[in-house]
């Protein structure tokens, strides 16, 4: 009997032995290269930290100068207005003088909050007595606008463009504020019009002669205003500068040398500059008030 117990007893230890040893040789270490990845968790604020692009800073209100020699030998002075300008139109103390001055704020002289912001001051179109075209001013009409006219258009906000009263002008909605027309296209679709050639359609000047002081203002494809004048030109000398200067439009001004002027400031509210040689009048005259009506170009108002 006790020797029966030993022998089972020897024989389940063997076996237990033997479990062991199978039960080790089944499960092996895990390898490393069969492990499981580990995701890495990326905080979500990474994203918004990551550096972006910041918008191009706004071109600065200026005014851009510069001659051009036409085929026929005259030279023409050329204001280009760049960055986001504003323009005003101001009533002349002569012309269109009392008809406006009880309506209008803009009158014949430059001041205030207006000449801290001035970069440039140039003429008007002819005396409303000559016909060739109506006037507007801050909401008034004190002359009849006329259809098919080249137009001077300056909205609320100071704004401004060209084009044709009547033809798409003004658009639907649009806040029209003030207008200064003057004759028909001098250039339109980017090329002097026809018309452009025939000096004796532009206006009565002084001797009877073609090449006099003239002055234009056109408007390229970004929508900068330009601004031409000479004391020796033709209407077509004008229209070829405004348009290799980029103009696709443009309307002449005033004419003779009395009345061509154009003064601007390197800096809004700086010092003024006489910028056609020879013009009549001083850089000061817009300041001091002046007698015809004219066009201010500002910098934006300070922000608050």
């Amino acid at each position: 009997m006790g020797t029966r117990r030993s022998r089972a007893a020897a024989a389940l230890a063997g076996l237990c032995l033997a479990a062991a040893c199978s039960s080790s040789a089944a499960a092996p270490a895990p390898s490393p290269a069969r492990s499981r990845p580990v995701a890495t968790i990326v905080p979500a604020t990474r994203a918004a930290a990551s550096p972006t692009r910041s918008a191009p800073p706004a071109p600065a209100p200026r005014v851009s100068v510069s001659r051009v020699r036409t085929a026929d030998g005259s030279v023409v002075t050329v204001a280009t207005f760049r960055g986001p300008v504003q323009y005003v139109l101001h009533n002349g103390s002569g012309d269109p003088g009392p008809a406006a001055a009880g309506l209008v704020r803009a009158g014949p002289a430059v001041g205030g909050a207006e000449r801290r912001r001035l970069l440039a001051a140039f003429n008007g179109g002819f005396k409303l007595s000559a016909g060739a075209g109506g006037y507007e001013q801050e909401g008034h009409v004190i002359s009849p606008l006329r259809g098919g006219l080249i137009s001077l258009v300056i909205d609320r906000s100071g704004r401004a463009r060209i084009g044709v009263w009547g033809h798409g002008l003004p658009a639907p909605g649009e806040a029209v504020y003030s207008v200064r027309q003057n004759l028909q296209p001098l250039v339109k679709h980017g090329r002097p019009t026809p018309a452009a050639a025939d000096w004796g359609l532009w206006g009565a000047t002084l001797g009877g002669g073609e090449y006099v002081a003239r002055s234009a203002l056109g408007q390229n494809a970004s929508g900068e205003l330009i601004y031409a004048a000479s004391l020796s030109a033709s209407p077509d000398d004008l229209a070829s500068a405004l348009v290799r200067r980029g103009a696709r439009i443009a309307m002449e001004l005033d004419i003779n040398p009395e009345w061509v002027q154009l003064d601007v400031a390197r800096v809004p509210g700086g010092r003024l500059t006489a910028a056609v040689p020879g013009q009549d009048r001083p850089a000061d005259q817009y300041l001091v008030g002046w007698t015809r009506d004219y066009i201010t170009v500002l910098a934006p108002a300070p922000a608050g």
